[in-house]
């Protein structure tokens, strides 16, 4: 029974991924993509909500791989949000609310109301697996959407070179899923 809800939890984790990230994945075919501050508000939010994530995988997780990919999480996300704020402020812009940005944290909520009604092993597969559908939507959506829309160079650089690190936390998290079986 815990495999087969860690597996519903795991298939429901892909699926919301794909429904927060489909007005962003929809915006790749008209010409009314995110503007500069909408993708800064994008980026804010989803560093915040995946901190968050991290924040409930330190209350409940005992396991150790677990642990240490959610200080990653919280470390790198945290540095990212700096660097995101300082940018926008060299730039005089500031993060702007779209339709994308409510998806997201509503989703968020959704999510984070399933991970802490879960424990043990079900809940370490279970937040491992939303790293997992998480990281490989924020980069498809920063490669297909996010970069393509920003106008600013300096924003475009900055999310090119974010990219690598969110590769880097979808690796981590699939070598920690594969080490809880």
């Amino acid at each position: 029974m815990k495999l087969r809800m860690s597996q519903a939890v795991a298939v429901t984790t892909v699926v919301v991924c794909a429904m927060v990230f489909s007005p962003i994945m929809q915006a790749q075919g008209t010409d009314a993509g995110p503007t500069d501050p909408q993708i800064v508000g994008i980026v804010v939010t989803a560093n915040n909500i995946d901190i968050e994530y991290a924040k409930i995988a330190l209350s409940k997780s005992k396991n150790k791989e677990v642990l240490e990919f959610a200080h990653q999480m919280i470390r790198d996300h945290s540095t990212l949000q700096k660097s995101v704020f300082a940018l926008g402020k060299k730039l005089n812009v500031t993060p702007a609310d779209s339709t994308t940005e409510a998806s997201l944290k509503s989703q968020a909520e959704k999510t984070n109301a399933k991970l802490k009604a879960l424990k043990g092993k079900e809940f370490d597969k279970a937040y491992i697996d939303n790293e997992i559908a998480f990281h490989k939507q924020v980069i498809d959506a920063t490669n297909s959407v996010l970069i393509p829309n920003a106008k600013n160079a300096e924003l475009k650089g900055a999310l090119q070179n974010a990219v690598p690190l969110f590769q880097g936390h979808l690796e981590h998290a699939q070598n920690v899923a594969s080490s809880l079986g």
